[in-house]
């Protein structure tokens, strides 16, 4: 009768397995070959990675993701709304907003404060960024465009602000509402209207908005001072103290 080779399956005569012959020759000779390799590959790549990120910082990118160049054309294309120019264009304040975000009322005082006080010393520049969860948002940016085309984009913009507890966070159209100041503001009626059902004026304001998606924007009021996010609450305090280390700078 044949001997039965009561030997576990993947063992050698000797009862040893490949496995286990393979780690006694690791401990007795070191490192394998292939592992020696493997980690060498894995500490240049972490030592490439460093020094990508350290080039990408020293070439004048802040580490901070927020902050951009100051002369991004997303910030301030040629025909943004402008409410003021510094003749030096040392500083630069960007307000991405939405006319019937409750925030952006808050803060509209102060920043009316910050442009009497400091009037043409800097560039403040307004740019639309309707959010979808207001319901009046988008008409209103329409109509404050619709008011630019007759050179009115600061004259609506007040309007719109100066009102908003009226008129905001509201389910119904405030269509009519807005027509109601562009009459008050003198506007060509006709003209006006044309304007608001021209796809030309609402590819405007959108372009502001993928503009501000595009550099991070997520709610508002989204402001940049000289590119740089700006992340502290929009009080005139903080606005005047982020404007002054850059007038200073």
């Amino acid at each position: 009768m044949a001997r039965k080779n009561n030997r576990p399956s993947g063992t050698n005569k000797r009862g040893t397995s490949p496995g286990a012959k393979a780690v006694r020759g690791m401990s007795a000779g070191g490192m394998s070959t292939n592992l020696k390799v493997t980690i060498a590959v894995v500490a240049v790549a972490i030592v490439a990675m460093g020094a990508a990120l350290f080039l990408t910082d020293r070439g004048g990118r802040s580490a901070d993701a927020g902050a951009v160049a100051a002369n991004d054309e997303r910030l301030v294309r040629p025909d943004s709304h402008r409410l003021s120019t510094a003749a030096d264009g040392k500083v630069t304040v960007v307000e991405f907003l939405d006319f019937e975000c409750e925030a952006c009322g808050a803060a509209y005082p102060g920043v009316e404060k910050l442009r009497a006080e400091y009037a043409d010393r800097i560039t403040y520049v307004v740019r639309y960024f309707p959010l979808p969860g207001h319901r009046n948002a988008q008409p209103a940016a329409l109509a404050v465009q619709a008011a630019a085309n007759q050179g009115r984009f600061e004259a609506m913009y007040t309007k719109m602000f100066s009102t908003q507890s009226t008129w905001g966070e509201q389910q119904k159209d405030q269509t009519g509402t807005f027509e109601g100041f562009a009459r008050e503001l003198g506007l060509d009626l006709d003209r006006y209207r044309a304007d608001l059902a021209d796809p030309a004026t609402a590819a405007r304001i959108e372009k502001d908005k993928s503009d501000g998606l595009s550099l991070g924007v997520t709610g508002t009021p989204g402001f940049f001072v000289n590119g740089k996010k700006f992340t502290d609450r929009p009080t005139f305090e903080a606005l005047k103290a982020a404007v002054d280390t850059n007038l200073a700078g």
